[in-house]
């Protein structure tokens, strides 16, 4: 799909309708799948069973258009990992003329907050909208993305980018930080695995953006350090990967820990697979204080599945 201003700005109209399509099938876990084809799900199913907590994953691959999971249209919240498809909107709105990425922009020390190491650097000389892109997805800067989202006129800006790529599920309505409140019935700032992995796909394998952005946007999530104990950590060395984390401790909820993005399986150990994308969340079963090592460690467990579903091997013990 080639995103162009009219799909722009039908998807800002019809991102306004998104508030009243919550039900309460969206927070629903999925019944088990039956088949040939499922072992997969049953993998993920044993990895969710042994951490206990809520396990909502999808892998997209980009050849043959199929997707598989475990509850892959149950809601979660993106955390920080929206911060991927805003740097997407940003190159996206350069190349339709709706922005100047290479516009620079200042801020002031109020606009400041946790986790803004780049915005804090760069105070007193400012950044472009490029460099803001950049380094939201590269160390989820959040004063960085807060800035972004108020260019475009607010969160919503980025719930009708995602309609305009044929994404309505997903959607964005508050800032950073009150964004990572997302209990468990909460629908503001969710998304799903399933529409995730295709909104991946489509931001950095389609034609939403130009080529060059492409590989732009690909390279800085290759760049990403934060994903290094996550998906990334499951995957065999060597393969090419990029990502976006996302984590939410906030108090009285369950914690949340998130990682989306694709892989590039070497042509050798696929039998020439094409990219893989992937949407992963990990719902924990209790309010954890910090960065925690066991759910991480989870979604390099799906690393690890996902690795098999890359080479068609069966990584079941029975």
């Amino acid at each position: 799909m080639t995103l162009d201003r009219r799909q722009f700005v039908t998807g800002a109209l019809a991102s306004g309708l998104l508030v009243a399509g919550c039900t309460e099938e969206d927070f629903r876990l999925e019944p088990p799948q039956t088949g040939p084809d499922n072992r997969y799900e049953a993998m993920l199913r044993q990895i969710e069973g042994k951490a206990g907590g809520t396990l909502g994953a999808a892998f997209f691959d980009t050849t043959t258009g199929e997707l598989i999971g475990i509850n892959t249209n149950r809601r979660f919240g993106h955390c920080s990992s929206f911060k991927f498809s805003l740097a997407a909107m940003v190159l996206a709105s350069d190349a339709l003329g709706i922005v100047d990425a290479d516009r620079r922009v200042t801020w002031t020390r109020d606009d400041l907050m946790f986790v803004s190491p780049f915005t804090t650097r760069r105070l007193d000389e400012g950044a472009t909208l490029r460099e803001l892109a950049e380094f939201t997805q590269k160390y989820s800067d959040n004063a960085a993305a807060n800035i972004l989202l108020r260019t475009f006129g607010g969160p919503q800006a980025l719930t009708a980018f995602w309609a305009g790529i044929g994404d309505e599920v997903s959607r964005l309505d508050r800032y950073e930080p009150e964004l990572n409140n997302v209990p468990v019935t909460e629908y503001r700032d969710t998304t799903t695995p399933a529409a995730m992995a295709r909104s991946v796909a489509q931001l950095t394998y389609g034609e939403v953006l130009r080529e060059e952005d492409r590989a732009t946007l690909r390279q800085w999530a290759i760049d990403t350090p934060t994903g290094a104990r996550r998906v990334r950590a499951g995957l065999p060395e060597g393969w090419l990967a990029g990502d976006k984390t996302g984590t939410s401790i906030w108090p009285g909820m369950r914690s949340l820990f998130v990682d989306i993005g694709f892989v590039e399986p070497p042509a050798e150990d696929a039998e020439g697979r094409g990219p893989i994308t992937f949407a992963t969340y990990y719902r924990a079963p209790e309010t954890l204080d910090g960065m925690d090592p066991a759910a991480e460690a989870v979604l390099a467990e799906i690393g690890e599945v996902l690795a098999d579903y890359a080479t068609g091997e069966d990584g079941l013990p029975f």
